[in-house]
C-alpha cells in the first residue's frame, strides 16, 4: 500500500511542481502577500480533488482520462474539457522544451542542444510504458523535493524568517481557487490514465493526503521566502534565482539542474497524458507516440515561458472553477457510492 501509494504520489508531485512552481513564478503569480489561509485551502481542495480523481480512475479502472473527464464534467461538456486538455498539455510541453533549451543556453550551449537534452530522454522513458513515467518519478522527485525544501528552509534561517507570521492573513483566500483548479486539468490527463493500474484503494489515501501535505508545506516555505524579497521579484523572470543571488555560485548551478529536472518532469507527464489519450486511435508503442508528439511540438519551441504563465495559466486556472467545483461536489453527491 505504502510502495505504491508513494509512487503515485510522486506522479502527481511531478505533474504539479513544473517550472513555473519550482521557479516561484506560479506561486507569485497567484499569492504573495496575505495569503497565508489561501495556501493552508490550497492544500486541502488540492487533497480533495486528486482522492476524487484517483477515486474515479480506480473504479473505472482507466487508461486514459477520457472515461474520468465524463464522470467529473457529463457527457455534454466532456468534449469541450477534452480539448481544452489537449490544447493545455501540448502547450505547457512545448514551453518546456523551450525552458530546456533556455536553460542550457544560459550555461553556454546552444538552444538546439538544449532542447535535443530534454527529447532523447522524454522519448526513451516510454520504452517501458507506464513504467517508466512512474519509475523516472519515484526516483528524481524525492530529489527535487528535498532540494528546494532545504534552500527554501537555508534561505529562511539566513534571513531569520518567522515561519508562522503570515499564517493568519487571510485577504487573498480566494487565490487558493484558481490556484487548484489551474492544476486539475493535467492532474485529471495524467491520474485518468493509471486506473488500471492501481490495486488497491487504500494507495489513493497515500498518494491524495501524502501530495497534498508536501506541496502545501512547500509552497506555504516558498511564499514566505518570496514575500521577504517582493521589490527584487520584478527584476527577475525566475524568482528563485533572486532567493539565490547571496549564495555561491555551486548553489545556483544545483538549482539550475533542479529546475532543469522540474521542467523534464513536466513535459513527462504533459506527453504522458497526452499520448495515453491517442492510445486507442493509433495501436503502437507508447515511445512511438511520444516520439511522434515531441516531433509535432519542436516547431513551435519558440514560445516564451513567462508569457505562458502570466496569460495562460490565469485563464485556465478561471474556466476550470467548474471542473474544481465538479470534483469537490462529487464526494457529497456520491457519497454511498464512494463508501463501497
Amino acid at each position: 500500500m505504502w510502495k505504491s501509494g508513494g509512487k503515485w504520489m510522486f506522479l502527481i508531485i511531478g505533474t504539479m511542481i513544473g517550472a513555473g512552481y519550482a521557479s516561484g513564478r506560479e506561486l507569485w503569480q497567484f499569492f504573495g502577500h496575505e495569503s497565508g489561509l489561501a495556501i493552508v485551502l490550497f492544500s486541502i481542495l488540492f487533497t480533495i480533488c486528486c482522492y476524487v480523481i484517483l477515486s474515479i480512475s480506480y473504479e473505472k479502472k482507466s487508461s486514459h482520462y477520457l472515461p474520468v473527464l465524463r464522470v467529473i464534467v457529463g457527457k455534454h461538456l466532456t468534449g469541450i474539457y477534452d480539448w481544452m486538455i489537449i490544447l493545455y498539455l501540448f502547450t505547457t510541453t512545448v514551453v518546456m522544451l523551450a525552458g530546456s533549451g533556455a536553460t542550457w543556453q544560459a550555461f553556454h550551449f546552444s538552444y538546439r542542444f538544449g532542447v535535443l537534452a530534454i527529447v532523447v530522454p522524454l522519448i526513451l522513458i516510454f520504452i517501458w510504458d507506464v513504467k517508466g513515467i512512474v519509475s523516472i518519478n519515484s526516483f528524481i522527485l524525492p530529489l527535487l523535493i528535498i532540494g528546494l525544501f532545504l534552500v527554501l528552509l537555508l534561505f529562511t534561517i539566513d534571513q531569520k524568517l518567522t515561519l508562522f507570521s503570515h499564517l493568519h492573513e487571510t485577504s487573498n483566500w480566494m487565490a487558493a481557487f484558481p490556484f487548484t483548479a489551474l492544476n486539475i486539468l493535467p492532474l485529471i490527463a495524467v491520474l485518468g490514465a493509471i486506473g488500471n493500474q492501481m490495486k488497491k484503494k487504500n494507495e489513493i489515501w497515500v498518494a491524495s493526503i501524502g501530495s497534498g501535505v508536501i506541496l502545501g508545506s512547500i509552497s506555504y516555505l516558498y511564499n514566505n521566502s518570496l514575500i521577504q524579497i517582493s521589490e527584487e521579484i520584478l527584476l527577475y523572470e525566475i524568482p528563485l534565482f533572486a532567493i539565490l543571488k547571496g549564495y555561491p555560485f555551486e548553489m545556483l548551478l544545483f538549482m539550475s539542474a533542479l529546475l532543469w529536472i522540474a521542467i523534464f518532469t513536466t513535459a513527462a507527464s504533459g506527453v504522458f497524458g497526452l499520448i495515453t489519450r491517442f492510445r486507442r486511435v493509433l495501436d503502437v508503442p507508447l515511445w512511438i507516440l511520444a516520439m511522434m508528439a515531441v516531433a509535432f511540438m519542436l516547431p513551435f519551441t519558440s514560445f516564451g515561458f513567462s508569457t505562458l504563465i502570466e496569460y495562460l495559466y490565469p485563464l485556465y486556472g478561471i474556466l476550470n472553477l467548474y471542473v474544481l467545483s465538479s470534483l469537490l461536489l462529487y464526494p457529497i453527491v456520491n457519497r454511498y457510492k464512494m463508501e463501497t
